[in-house]
């Protein structure tokens, strides 16, 4: 299993929202970066992906699951090159973690959400994975 970090504006599309998708999930859409898109086709179906809110909250709110691996973006009109994946929520984070937290822990001095902070679809190394499901009172 791979690690992920999935970003989006809360005000746009929430936490909440994919939660209330239930197991059907969600289409990750609107990824126009081509390193994001590259991950993008790097995820499989079962790996599993922290939720981080943009904007004002800047943290880690809960952990989704890919349901279902790349096919076309359909927000992407007629240009099949932009794809998505299916999340589907998994758990709410006990205590989301803040940007600032990780920042100021330098065991996450290489993490992508640290070194490049717009890329809005990210790889998380195992180890990383296990200390912010620590930090966010969840077991890794």
């Amino acid at each position: 299993m791979a690690y992920w970090l999935l970003k989006t504006e809360p005000e746009d599309y929430s936490w909440d929202n994919l939660v209330k998708r239930g197991r059907k999930g969600e289409a990750w859409t609107g990824v126009r970066n081509f390193t994001a898109r590259g991950h993008l086709k790097e995820m499989k179906k079962g790996d599993h992906a922290f939720i981080y809110h943009t904007g004002d909250e800047k943290r880690v709110v809960g952990v989704a699951e890919v349901i279902a691996e790349q096919y076309p973006d359909p927000t992407a009109k007629k240009d099949e090159s932009w794809i998505v994946v299916d999340v589907a929520a998994i758990e709410p984070m006990p205590k989301p973690v803040t940007l600032a937290e990780v920042k100021a822990d330098k065991r996450f001095k290489d993490m992508a959400l640290v070194k490049y902070g717009r890329l809005s679809v990210q790889p998380v190394t195992p180890e990383q994975w296990k200390a912010i499901c620590k930090m966010g009172g969840m077991r890794g």
